[in-house]
């Protein structure tokens, strides 16, 4: 752009910076105008191609294969049907018996141990003679075993073991080791003092003194309760004596 003649150099300086500034201007925006158009390009051509997948044709149905006819399997009415696999019971672990020594105070519970694994475990014995035998394995002191060679001496002498079935051994086997009179002996300890509580708890106490009274056959409910009573620790029977509610009656043996 020309300038008037009589122009003042200052203005025309102005003005040339202005002009200069605004090609520069100019200039830039013609650079930004390229770059927007070359992006605004790409962007147009990426979103074609994603419409394309988008709208693109659809595949082609897959079709399912025609179902299998099977012919079902003939049954032999006469051929057994297999039967479902039955599952077998386990057995509660037995613990091992303590050896006998032909001690008339734990012969009772020996025998019924004894008795107790038979009727648990029976397919392990074929016969009474291996049941015989079996408790005879745990006869290994004092009087039971003796008792014990005895009977195996007189297999060896005869050919045939004396004792045939396991009725006839618990039978001997009481007879044998038993107490004698065990509702007497009973009686007299509860006569006595043997029977008292002294240094044991009430709970064992009451253990022993149920197993004297059913030994002994008391049945008359008084009689329990003054025994078991008296065979009480003296702060015990006062405690009992004392008690202003709920005082067990005399004539229960429960309580």
């Amino acid at each position: 752009m020309s300038l008037p003649a009589d122009t003042p150099p200052a203005v025309a300086d102005v003005l040339g910076y202005l002009q200069h500034h605004l090609q520069e201007l100019t200039e830039c925006q013609n650079t930004s105008e390229h770059i927007i158009n070359n992006t605004l390009a790409g962007l147009t051509a990426q979103i074609q191609q994603l419409t394309q997948l988008m709208t693109g044709p659809a595949p082609a149905p897959t079709v399912a294969p025609p179902p299998v006819t099977t012919s079902p399997l003939s049954v032999n009415p006469s051929s057994p049907v297999p039967s479902a696999p039955t599952k077998q019971r386990t057995r509660p672990k037995f613990p091992s018996l303590p050896d006998f020594s032909s001690e008339r105070t734990s012969s009772r519970a020996f025998l019924n141990s004894c008795t107790l694994y038979l009727r648990l475990a029976p397919e392990q014995f074929s016969c009474d003679e291996e049941k015989i035998f079996w408790t005879l394995a745990f006869f290994k002191d004092g009087c039971a075993a003796k008792w014990s060679e005895n009977l195996f001496r007189q297999k060896a002498d005869t050919g045939i073991f004396p004792i045939q079935s396991w009725v006839n051994f618990e039978q001997q086997f009481r007879s044998q080791f038993f107490p004698v009179n065990a509702e007497a002996d009973a009686i007299n300890t509860l006569e006595g003092s043997s029977y008292y509580q002294e240094n044991r708890t009430v709970d064992d106490y009451l253990d022993s003194f149920r197993i004297l009274a059913s030994d002994a056959r008391y049945t008359d409910p008084r009689t329990l309760v003054v025994k078991f009573r008296r065979g009480l620790k003296l702060n015990v029977q006062s405690q009992i004596a004392t008690m202003p509610f709920r005082r067990p009656a005399d004539t229960d043996p429960e309580a």
